[in-house]
């Protein structure tokens, strides 16, 4: 997931910096998220998946932990 926004990140040519000021919080802030210490609120995700020009779930959520879910839903 983190790996993901700095691939993101570095195929669009953009710093943290850039990203940051994008999204309306500080270098360090997303900083953070990147590395992990910190989670975006809905609101910056969804700022961040639009910058990068792809949906939330590409980058937030991984898929195993959602098939995990689903399977104790159904048992």
């Amino acid at each position: 997931m983190r790996q993901e926004l700095i691939s993101l990140r570095d195929k669009a040519g953009l710093t943290q910096e850039n990203v940051a000021a994008a999204i309306g919080v500080s270098r360090s802030s997303y900083g953070h998220i990147e590395t992990g210490a910190r989670n975006p609120t809905y609101f910056q995700a969804k700022k961040i998946a639009k910058l990068f020009g792809v949906v939330v779930e590409d980058i937030f959520f991984e898929c195993d932990c959602f098939r995990m879910k689903r399977c104790r839903i159904d048992s």
